[in-house]
């Protein structure tokens, strides 16, 4: 892929990334030893399989190449992750390396003084492979404050075999075709899509999309500023949801479905051919591929961006994405922790970052290690995106963002409206 052909994320930012590592350890007051050692945490989500096993190599091969500076890994199950770490933040006690997405989230650790301002720390040959519109995904007011390491946009994942096996041609493009689908499907005794309620945000996703396709560029940088939602797009994507939610599209037991653990989540579905689709983002083709019989990935995998809808304010071709990323805490050795971030993104990492999460590495110099199907229809889509706007439960932070995913849930189990949905947005911004 042509380096300069990467964009944006818009709204908040962009995802792409490299780097290089290597220094010479050095004693920290944070995470120091008498002898002059340094010794630091690492949290991240991937708890078995190739994942789990890219980073004990990655953290191997830094610690080989900094001798006196050991990483001490923590992998914690992503639904829990969240939770854990706000609880670390919160008693004074974080990982020296955690996890971040950008967004209101990332804003909210920095006005805490939790997140380390890396903006000085990142090297020459990342700088040099990452625009800065990119790097921008982790910036706040204007400083760096993480390495983001995966570019994530989201759309809807499918099975070409069911897809074929119910007659559906080609792949949907409106919100009208879709519903043809799923009636062909429903039709074929197919569940048509799984999505994983237990779990709240993928439920929750189903809304952004439709807010996306509503809402205007504008529309979406304004509420991310003012937090305020008194745009009719807001409620005009809560009641395009209701209308889609009430043809009954989900699999049997959506609401007490979770999303990525065991074969019976709702990626679980998909990779077993007993649910044809999912909307998620582009860390799913290795979830998948975890949950499939063999664990390999699925071979008739497919992707479709979400379809447009008509007389929605929302530019034709605009994607909802994420970055996935690092930060170093604030109480971190500085040198020797953003050296580690640096350092995991270097190319060689990346690609094998690429291959064991089966997703789209940030180095753009990596992403030839991308042969999945439906992760080279995602770049290509991003490619010729106009904006990309991030997950909003993590553009507009934790406590509006929980209050959309409730909402959104509440909707799905018929215990809400698209007006409940726009009113816990305005109360939760309200409550700051």
């Amino acid at each position: 892929m042509n380096k300069h052909s990467m964009k944006k994320l818009l709204t908040v930012g962009a995802v792409t990334a490299v780097a290089l590592g290597g220094l010479s350890a050095c004693g920290s007051d944070s995470g120091g030893t008498e002898d002059g050692d340094v010794t630091m945490t690492f949290w991240h989500n991937s708890t078995t399989g190739a994942g789990k096993a890219h980073w004990e190599d990655t953290v191997a091969a830094f610690e080989a190449a900094n001798p006196g500076v050991t990483i001490d890994i923590q992998s914690i199950q992503n639904e829990e992750m969240d939770g854990k770490l706000q609880t670390a933040l919160n008693s004074g006690d974080a990982p020296d390396i955690f996890m971040a997405r950008g967004g209101g989230k990332l804003a909210d650790v920095v006005a805490a003084g939790q997140a380390m301002d890396i903006t000085d720390s990142i090297d020459e040959a990342t700088r040099a492979a990452v625009p800065e519109s990119v790097l921008n995904a982790f910036a706040v007011d204007g400083k760096i404050y993480g390495m983001p390491t995966a570019l994530l946009p989201g759309g809807i994942f499918y099975s070409e075999d069911l897809f074929t096996e119910a007659g559906v041609e080609g792949t949907p493009s409106t919100i009208d075709e879709l519903g043809s689908a799923v009636d062909k499907l429903k039709g074929a005794g197919i569940d048509p899509i799984a999505v994983g309620a237990k779990d709240a945000w993928p439920a929750a996703h189903w809304y952004y999309f439709f807010a996306v396709r509503a809402c205007s560029q504008d529309a979406l940088n304004t509420a991310a500023e003012t937090m305020e939602f008194d745009d009719p797009c807001w409620l005009e994507a809560g009641n395009n949801l209701q209308e889609f939610v009430d043809t009954e599209p989900f699999n049997n037991g959506f609401l007490t479905t979770s999303a990525q653990q065991g074969a019976g989540s709702s990626a679980g579905l998909l990779a077993n051919q007993k649910a044809a689709m999912e909307l998620m983002g582009a860390w799913n083709p290795g979830v998948i591929a975890s949950l499939t019989p063999d664990q390999k990935p699925l071979p008739d995998l497919g992707w479709f961006p979400f379809p447009e809808i008509e007389g929605g304010e929302g530019e034709p071709g605009a994607m909802m994405g994420g970055v996935d990323g690092f930060t170093c805490s604030a109480q971190a050795p500085q040198e020797e922790c953003t050296a580690f971030l640096n350092f995991f993104m270097q190319q060689e990492h990346q690609e094998g970052y690429a291959e064991a999460f089966q997703t789209i590495p940030a180095n753009q110099d990596a992403q030839a290690a991308v042969t999945d199907p439906a992760l080279q229809s995602i770049l290509a889509a991003y490619n010729e995106a106009p904006y990309v706007t991030v997950w909003l439960d993590t553009l507009f932070g934790q406590n509006v963002g929980n209050a959309l995913n409730k909402g959104a849930v509440d909707l799905f189990a018929g215990q809400g409206t698209a007006e409940d949905i726009v009113s816990a947005l305005n109360d939760a911004a309200a409550k700051g």
